[in-house]
């Protein structure tokens, strides 16, 4: 699989959100299943793996870092072959010491993620955040060799400027897709300018652009991030479906699946862009990794592009959303 670099680490074009083996997807599937598919992910090319602290059934503080453990055990024996990403949860701030505060959180994902190093540490939220004692004390964690790099998540420019200007940022991951594309107006322009990667969460919509989802789709009552999604309320459905039709057209056209197109376009279109598809279904991950190798022609994307600029998107999440 072709690589990209995330500033200067360097990853496969397509990398793996696992948070659908802990949280948000409804049931999650047992352990051993998940560790496979994570495996299976990797095998199959993928060499950067998304994870969170905060990510375990219902967001319970009690499931604390369950998807990082199962993520370190999948990981175990290919530790050095790949490239870990975590996130850490500030809430309300990181109190009067923020190194103190950051460093403690690393120790324990360090822990569970049975590793001595994370390639990619991010900040996720910065609400009430001081961004640059934050950014000081990121570039300390990466003197002393504890990360490789450090990133931020669901941030707009100002935010990304003002931490720039004090550690260099390996990675920013906002949501990003053809139907969330507020990125598009300065945050990516402004990582392609300064050396920085863009990863997107959601790239396929929680699944609204593989073309699966419907008006009579029903999804899991408990842990289910897809019922509040505001593009798959049934209205939103109905009314992205011209967006969706167009997906189908060209996958008909290029011989692969919608989703697969949805991110060859982002691929086509931003060099620094590395897409983190969730899922918890190995087949599914399978055919997420292989849009990397579904390439569009400069015509077929400006076609694609154009036709997608005259679609009207209803429902939005943005940065604020979940």
């Amino acid at each position: 699989m072709e690589t990209r670099f995330l500033h200067d680490i360097e990853v496969s074009a397509v990398g793996m959100g696992c948070m659908a083996f802990s949280h948000g997807y409804g049931k999650i599937p047992p352990e051993s299943y998940s560790i496979e598919a994570i495996r299976g992910a990797y095998e199959h090319g993928c060499t950067l793996f998304d994870t969170a602290e905060v990510y375990g059934p219902d967001l319970s503080p009690l499931h604390l870092g369950h998807n990082e453990r199962i993520v370190g055990k999948a990981l175990a024996g290919v530790r050095g072959e790949v490239a870990i990403a975590t996130k850490m949860m500030p809430g309300g701030g990181l109190g009067r010491d923020v190194y103190r505060t950051l460093r403690k959180h690393l120790e324990g994902s360090l822990s569970r993620l049975r590793t001595d190093y994370v390639d990619l540490y991010y900040i996720h939220r910065s609400g009430g955040l001081d961004i640059e004692e934050a950014a000081g004390a990121m570039g300390r964690l990466i003197s002393e060799g504890l990360i490789r790099g450090w990133g931020l998540s669901q941030v707009d420019v100002d935010v990304v400027d003002r931490a720039q200007r004090v550690m260099p940022l390996s990675a920013i991951q906002n949501i990003y897709s053809m139907v969330e594309r507020d990125s598009e107006d300065a945050v990516i322009p402004y990582c392609v300018e300064h050396n920085i990667g863009f990863v997107p969460f959601s790239p396929i919509a929680s699944g609204l652009l593989s073309g699966k989802i419907t008006t009579k789709t029903k999804f899991e009552r408990r842990d289910d991030v897809r019922n509040w999604v505001p593009q798959l309320r049934r209205e939103n459905i109905a009314g992205n479906q011209p967006i969706i039709d167009l997906l189908a057209r060209y996958a008909d056209l290029k011989g692969c699946t919608s989703a697969q197109i949805s991110l060859a376009w982002m691929l086509h279109k931003w060099q620094n862009v590395v897409p983190i598809p969730g899922s918890k279904n190995k087949e599914r991950i399978v055919e997420n990794l292989d849009a990397a190798y579904v390439e569009l022609s400069d015509d077929e994307f400006a076609s694609l592009e154009g036709t997608l600029n005259e679609c009207t998107v209803y429902g939005h999440r943005g940065l604020g959303g979940f």
